[in-house]
């Protein structure tokens, strides 16, 4: 698979702005993404029992990524989504990703968390470009769960996320 230049700047970033104990998490989310199943955004928790804060920015990207996802989610179901079909739902992630990247402005701690969310979805969209049906399938469960969890630990008034 060709990486896209832009991606690998902004996994670089992810990955020196981690959380300390962490700084490998992003790159790591991003090669080893083989597993399916895994929990999302491993390590992510609350702010003092709050969710963190978030701007306008991210939660316009965030509700266009899960509006995409949602968009799909029935023909991924009844497996009527192509490879070329994904291979556009992954595009759409990483083009929204990275005007989140440029434009979010987070507190420190916050924007720490967000990574590991952007990382997973990232995860994601890669293995939604995989060859193998199943992976691609994969790659669409996993954003999906970044996206429950981004709904979960950030504050996003009136969040649904994408639902079977």
């Amino acid at each position: 698979m060709q990486t896209r230049p832009w991606i690998t700047l902004a996994l670089g970033a992810l990955t020196l702005l981690t959380v300390p104990g962490q700084a490998s998490f992003a790159a790591d989310a991003h090669h080893h993404h083989e597993h399916h199943g895994a929990a999302p955004a491993a390590g992510l928790h609350l702010n003092a029992g709050a969710r963190w804060e978030t701007d306008a920015p991210l939660r316009q990207v965030m509700g266009d990524i899960n509006q995409a996802l949602a968009d799909a989610l029935p023909a991924i179901h009844r497996e009527r989504f192509s490879r070329r079909d994904y291979a556009a739902l992954a595009a759409t992630v990483e083009r929204k990703i990275a005007h989140a990247v440029e434009h979010c402005r987070l507190a420190p701690e916050a924007d720490e968390m967000l990574h590991l969310v952007i990382a997973d979805m990232l995860g994601g969209a890669e293995r939604m470009r995989s060859k193998t049906p199943g992976q691609r399938h994969a790659g669409a469960a996993r954003l999906q769960k970044a996206l429950q969890a981004y709904g979960s630990y950030f504050e996003h008034p009136g969040w649904q996320p994408a639902a079977d």
